[in-house]
């Protein structure tokens, strides 16, 4: 179950990465978002996952950490409050610059040849 756990936190990580690194506003804002996820999944494993635990002490022989349980709880609103912000961030900067592009330059458009222009004719 571990890895399987491990292997869907990775996925995560490298997907919000991919994200993160395009040219578009949007796609950084998910990928950004994926990593909150990411993280949210590794706080909460690190208080080793158990099937069945107690989350209040002297219910059962094992109970699982509650220190996790907060911290990922803390970050989902922090990762929300975020997310709204760079929300809000890209919306004004769409704006003003008329483009969703993070640097604010479109890339330049590559000229459309046929298969005239090809041939050298």
């Amino acid at each position: 179950m571990e890895a399987i756990y491990a292997f869907c936190v990775g996925i995560l990580t490298t997907c919000g990465f991919f994200l993160v690194l395009r040219g578009r506003t949007f796609t950084v804002v998910i990928g950004l978002t994926l990593l909150s996820y990411a993280v949210n999944l590794f706080l909460f494993a690190s208080g080793r996952l158990k099937l069945n635990g107690a989350a209040v002490l002297g219910q059962s022989a094992e109970y699982s950490d509650p220190l996790p349980q907060a911290l990922v709880l803390t970050a989902i609103v922090i990762g929300f409050a975020m997310t709204a912000f760079v929300v809000i961030l890209a919306m004004r900067s769409r704006a003003d610059q008329g483009n969703d592009h993070v640097d604010g330059n479109p890339p330049e458009q590559l000229p459309k040849y046929s298969a005239k222009d090809k041939r050298g004719n």
